[in-house]
């Protein structure tokens, strides 16, 4: 299972990246991404974080707030 899940983790992080044309934090992902949006006030962050949320709501809450704390060393300076 854990190796699913570092498989799904890398897969997310080359989508985003591909999807951003590398203009993006190293190992960053799509959820963290959307929660610092979010927080900057972006629409895209408006947008994307309860779609995202909503996905992921039968096995954790406030997903990508818990995934931008899980990244939180990437957004530091």
């Amino acid at each position: 299972m854990n190796k699913l899940l570092d498989a799904l983790l890398w897969l997310d992080i080359q989508v985003f990246r591909l999807i951003t044309f590398g203009n993006c934090r190293k190992g960053e992902t799509i959820s963290a991404a959307s929660w610092s949006l979010y927080l900057d006030g972006k629409w895209q962050g408006r947008i994307a974080v309860p779609v995202i949320d909503w996905l992921f709501s039968p096995w954790q809450t406030q997903h990508c707030r818990n995934a931008w704390l899980w990244q939180a060393e990437i957004y530091q300076g």
